[in-house]
């Protein structure tokens, strides 16, 4: 464990974050042995004021700090005056979420992803970095000095300029699946909400898939897709990144690939963690919100999920859903970790697809038939089959972009198809 202390330089209109910010901390393995705050607007040369900075000095010496970590954003030369001055190397949030990025990820894509956030956010820094590490060798910046500017420049592009070709070919698979997914007619249902608010738990509630569960933030950082049966209808749920206050646009415009799979959700499932604080629960809906909206999925319908209601007593819980009401219209209050409403919060999901259409068939009864009905069992909801000499009739709920394969099959095998009280008989016309 490393140790490290935490600042924030805030306005008095601005909320003090030093708990989140060491939550973030300990979730990149540093052990916070010390805070400061203050109030007050920037100082150009250091974000804080020369007295705090004092302070800073005596307190990494007092506690052995090996790092300090600012939740404000640092420029580049504000950085390199810290570290000179207190001798230990100093990253501001983006660098943390970075380093928590950089040990999470699992997969080809999000390390291709975290790598292109990285360089993103140094190009912009490239030249002034170069000219002030030439000047000596600071922590946080050892190596520098052995390139020239613009050959660090041109090579920082030439790399993003690779990363972002590998990225494009994963996409375009990612793509390809997920046209694979629309036809066979499932409902994909996103979910979505700030780090460490249960989606994990959640899925795997559903799913009963065993994914990585822990306390820490940013378990999640690659979508895991899995099929599920919800009050009997067919489903995709898909497990996205986690959001976060002030994500910076570098890590988001990476990971959008990722995130996209969220954009082509029938539902989007918001989970949130009922048992905090009422402002922190409206503060972390607002930027989930605004998260969603960035990312292009604002206009999804959105269900609420209250989570850990098992971590509150009832009349708080109560209490804060009544908070909620200007908030939140359509929620559903469950514990994922216990198993509480869960059968409530499949039913609401059902509930909410409300874009599915009511089909009844009338088909011959014969081998092809029967192949087709085993295929509407595995991709519809089938509500009932009922036999009557040589046909059958079907009665079904499937998503509306799957209406047209089903009527092209019935079409097929001369049936009759009745969609919303308006039958299409087998010449494709309305009778």
């Amino acid at each position: 464990m490393k140790n490290a202390i935490i600042v924030q330089r805030r306005l008095e209109t601005e909320r003090i974050d030093l708990e989140e910010l060491q939550s973030l901390a300990e979730s990149a393995g540093y052990t916070v042995v010390g805070s400061l705050l203050q109030t007050r607007t920037q100082d150009p040369k250091y974000q804080i004021g020369r007295g705090k900075i004092a302070e800073l000095v005596e307190l990494v010496k007092q506690r052995n700090a090996g790092k300090v970590i600012f939740d404000n954003d640092l420029n580049t030369a504000q950085a390199y005056n810290l570290a000179k001055t207190t001798g230990v190397e100093v990253i501001d949030r983006f660098k943390l979420i970075l380093e928590i990025f950089s040990e999470r990820a699992s997969t080809t894509e999000s390390k291709l992803q975290i790598e292109l956030a990285n360089l993103n956010y140094t190009l912009p820094r490239a030249r002034e970095a170069v000219r002030l590490a030439r000047r000596e060798e600071q922590p946080g910046f050892h190596g520098l000095g052995e390139y020239q500017v613009e050959v660090y420049y041109r090579m920082i592009k030439k790399q993003i300029h690779d990363i972002q070709r590998k990225l494009a070919k994963i996409s375009k698979k990612r793509n390809i699946h997920r046209e694979r997914r629309l036809n066979l007619g499932y409902s994909l249902i996103s979910l979505a909400g700030y780090t460490n608010a249960g989606k994990s738990t959640l899925f795997k509630a559903l799913t009963n898939e065993d994914v990585v569960i822990d306390g820490k933030l940013f378990t999640t950082l690659s979508t895991t897709t899995r099929s599920v049966r919800l009050a009997g209808r067919p489903c995709l749920l898909t497990d996205t990144v986690g959001f976060i206050d002030r994500l910076p646009l570098t890590l988001v415009s990476s990971f959008l690939s990722t995130l996209a799979e969220t954009i082509f959700s029938d539902l989007v499932l918001l989970v949130v963690d009922i048992s905090e604080p009422i402002q922190v629960i409206c503060s972390k809906i607002d930027c989930c919100m605004r998260t969603l909206e960035e990312i292009g999925a604002n206009h999804i319908p959105t269900l609420v999920v209250l989570n850990k209601k098992d971590l509150t007593t009832p009349d708080e819980c109560n209490e804060k859903i009544a908070a909620l009401e200007p908030l939140v219209s359509d929620f559903v209050t469950i514990s994922a970790s216990k198993g509480e409403n869960l059968g409530g919060l499949e039913q609401a999901i059902i509930d909410r697809l409300s874009s599915s259409i009511g089909l009844q068939l009338v088909l011959p009864i014969d081998s092809e038939a029967s192949s087709l009905l085993s295929w509407l069992y595995q991709r519809t909801k089938v509500l009932n089959t009922d036999m009557n000499g040589n046909t059958m009739t079907i009665r079904l709920e499937a998503p509306p972009r799957f209406v047209g394969k089903i009527q092209g099959h019935v079409l097929r095998l001369n049936g009759q198809i009745q969609i919303d009280n308006h039958a299409w008989a087998s010449s494709g016309k309305l009778s």
